[in-house]
């Protein structure tokens, strides 16, 4: 399954690097969405790097999920497609 990165986890002031957006196509309902939880992530950068996650909470009424990494993804990751496993 595929997903999309949307943004970082934000507030006004704070930006969590670790903390990733993503939204699946697939998916619209919050009910849906949770049943992705605790699914492991991965996106693999131009270089080659695979950077992994774990999906831990929904975000949201409309099926975006929130995805913690054990490393944070770098601003070019905005937009890119992320595979769910």
């Amino acid at each position: 399954m595929e997903g999309l990165i949307l943004n970082y986890r934000r507030s006004r002031h704070v930006q969590r690097n670790k903390h990733m957006i993503i939204r699946v196509p697939s998916i619209d309902t919050k009910e849906k969405a949770s049943k992705l939880i605790n699914k492991k992530v991965m996106w693999k950068s131009p270089t080659g790097k695979e950077l992994t996650g774990v999906i831990k909470s929904t975000h949201g009424n409309t099926g975006a999920v929130r995805v913690i990494f054990d490393k944070g993804l770098p601003g070019q990751s905005m937009g890119d497609k992320i595979k769910i496993e």
